[in-house]
């Protein structure tokens, strides 16, 4: 009797366990069940060594806006090489110079991915390396895979870089969550937050483009 109730105890922790395991590999936000099952969009993309992945990144995304540009014609402004520690408020202020609307996003998978599901390239921050060496780099966030639980990155050398939901989020989190859509004026987000639209166009305004930060607050209006 003893060993029967054993047995029926260790097949039920097996179920448990299985269960559990089954639970945590199939767990996805709700936010991101609501979006498409895949995405992966187009766009010019500008390879690099990792240590200008700022310039070319910046580059790529200046281009999917019809701007024409290459990393090599932004280090001079960036004023690289030399003040890679301003580098990620530099490249802020020089897209506004090119009329651009930057728009930060909320330091979370959902977040992004609700931009990426509506066409929108992310522009992100994460931490490349090992557990002995690792360095924040910048990437384009491009497509996703709700069912292989995998996010496609652009960076570097490879157009097609994939990760884990969970290790893009450790390493997007270890880099310090910063995210933002570079934008035309007229190309309002997905689930905008209208202060935080309002915050970039004013910016925009503040870096000598007025007319392009008006044409934001009217996109907003239209909304």
């Amino acid at each position: 009797m003893v060993r029967v109730i054993s047995r029926i105890l260790s097949a039920a922790l097996i179920v448990g366990c299985v269960a559990g395991l089954a639970g945590c590999a199939g767990s996805v936000a709700p936010e991101i069940k609501r979006l498409p099952e895949r995405v992966e969009l187009g766009g010019r993309f500008y390879k690099g060594v990792a240590n200008q992945s700022g310039p070319q990144v910046l580059a790529s995304m200046l281009s999917q806006q019809g701007v024409v540009i290459t990393p090599g014609l932004l280090e001079k402004p960036l004023r690289l090489p030399g003040a890679e520690a301003q580098l990620q408020q530099n490249m802020q202020n020089l897209a506004r110079e090119y009329g651009m609307m930057v728009y930060p996003l909320d330091s979370n998978l959902p977040a992004l991915l609700t931009q990426v599901a509506a066409g929108y390239p992310v522009m992100v921050r994460f931490t490349e390396g090992s557990a002995l060496w690792a360095e924040p780099r910048y990437a384009i966030l491009a497509g996703y895979n709700r069912q292989k639980q995998t996010v496609l990155l652009r960076a570097g050398m490879s157009q097609r870089t994939m990760m884990s939901f969970s290790s893009f989020e450790s390493s997007f989190k270890d880099a310090g969550g910063w995210a933002v859509l570079i934008q035309a004026p007229t190309q309002v987000p997905a689930s905008v937050d209208r202060q935080r639209w309002l915050k970039a166009a004013s910016d925009l305004a503040q870096a000598g483009q007025e007319q392009a930060a008006a044409r934001a607050k009217k996109a907003l209006g239209a909304q």
